[in-house]
């Protein structure tokens, strides 16, 4: 079964067999440098000061977290089609429970309008480079000109010597933490079914397409962050 876009949570718990609770624990010992690349996509986003932020399959909030703490006025608008993670997120981010709002719902609809978007580990569920795009053009239509728009994702080497040395760097971080390398290249194997990981190039060229410019500004191993401002007119 296809992973429905926005629900970033939905794969570790069901096909990890995780409980909710130990989501956040899992997902640091799964994704290299997962804190560094929610710390620096915030900071990209809070350089331009913006009012109103949109983060895109919001899950347990992690990234809502960082920029709700890291500013005092920035309103964040949790999106997510999962309500059990969204549930989690309201606990989590209670302290700010006046600068934050909830909404259940997909990428497949039009985005409500915010200053910047955020997206952490969430895109890699669209199955094809074109769905991706579509996503970008609805990211690009919801922004004004000069809106950023930040993406912490896994990429991946298109050409198969260097992918295959990316995913063997990955295996070693899994190994690191206590899950073996043959066991890490089970889980790659699994979440093959639903997960698309593209190149940098890929990334980069399909936000240019839609009239972004883009590029990265961030990367440990597969984890990647991609900063991407709408071109004024």
């Amino acid at each position: 079964m296809s992973q429905p876009p926005g629900r970033e949570g939905y794969r570790f718990r069901h096909h990890l067999k995780l409980a909710l609770e130990e989501y956040d624990a899992a997902i640091r010992r799964f994704i290299p440098g997962y804190e560094e690349m929610l710390r620096r996509a915030a900071e990209e986003v809070l350089k331009r000061d913006p009012r109103r932020v949109l983060d895109l399959g919001a899950g347990t909030g992690a990234l809502s977290r960082e920029l709700l703490r890291r500013s005092d006025t920035v309103l964040v608008e949790a999106l997510d089609l999962d309500p059990e993670m969204l549930a989690l997120a309201r606990s989590r981010l209670r302290e700010w429970s006046d600068r934050v709002r909830y909404r259940e719902g997909s990428f497949d609809a039009e985005l409500p309008h915010a200053d910047a978007i955020t997206a952490s580990l969430a895109l890699h569920h669209l199955p094809t480079l074109e769905a991706k795009g579509a996503v970008f053009r609805r990211i690009h239509r919801a922004l004004p000109p000069g809106g950023l728009f930040a993406n912490a994702d896994v990429t991946m080497p298109a050409e198969h010597t260097e992918r295959g040395a990316a995913y063997q760097s990955w295996a070693q971080h899994l190994a690191r933490h206590g899950i073996p390398v043959d066991g890490a290249f089970g889980h790659f194997r699994e979440w093959s079914g639903e997960d698309t990981y593209l190149s940098v190039e890929e990334e980069v060229a399909a936000l240019e397409s839609v009239g972004f410019r883009a590029r990265v500004t961030w990367q440990d191993r597969v984890s990647t962050l991609v900063v991407a401002e709408k071109v004024l007119p």
